[in-house]
């Protein structure tokens, strides 16, 4: 049975905290194995769903495999608490795996509309972004802009990679392997929470 989303003592968790943010890309079936990954490797693990993310990853899968409540409606009115506020403040890492280019830009500008990018806004824990976009929208120097914007900030960009795109073509602009994913997730723990400057510090 899931548990309740708030859970700000951890009682009796020994591992990290992740919050899995799933957008609208086709390499949102990934986070299924990123997010299995991480459970495996014992940590506690919350999802959030973005509208997008929901036209190609069930929530119940998500909620399955987490044994958490999936959250996806910021105004939700079965949720008691501010989602993204009990949420960012319990988070040891907020991890987007995949984001789009318009989630990046998204965050790049500080859009606080939906609940995950509301979410990352209102952190001050660990931020990793998984690009998961096609060559050309990568290398456009929008995208760039804004991939330099979120470093700025104290956000991790991790990938994207080279290899086969859903289009078929070979090129930059790959989801990065769920479990190098999985591994970075969990190796850079020792970097603690950031400041608002965005350079981390120990928690």
């Amino acid at each position: 049975m899931p548990r309740p989303l708030r859970d700000p003592k951890r009682s009796g968790a020994s591992g990290p905290r992740v919050v899995l943010g799933v957008t609208g890309s086709i390499a949102a079936y990934k986070s299924v194995e990123i997010l299995r990954g991480l459970v495996k490797a014992g940590a506690e693990v919350r999802c959030v769903l973005t509208p997008n993310g929901a036209r190609f990853i069930p929530p119940l899968t998500l909620a399955t495999l987490s044994a958490n409540p999936v959250a996806q409606d910021p105004f939700d009115v079965s949720l008691w608490d501010m989602t993204h506020v009990s949420l960012a403040s319990w988070a040891d890492l907020i991890l987007v795996a995949p984001a789009t280019a318009d989630f990046i830009a998204r965050l790049a500008t500080g859009r606080a509309e939906g609940l995950l990018d509301s979410l990352v806004l209102a952190a001050d824990c660990r931020v990793a972004v998984c690009p998961a976009l096609h060559e050309n929208m990568w290398k456009h120097p929008a995208t760039q802009r804004n991939v330099g914007t979120l470093r700025g900030f104290g956000y991790e960009v991790w990938g994207p990679g080279r290899g086969e795109l859903a289009s078929g073509v070979v090129g930059w602009g790959r989801l990065l392997d769920p479990a190098e994913i999985v591994s970075r997730a969990l190796s850079r723990r020792a970097l603690g929470r950031r400041r608002a400057g965005g350079k981390p510090h120990a928690a």
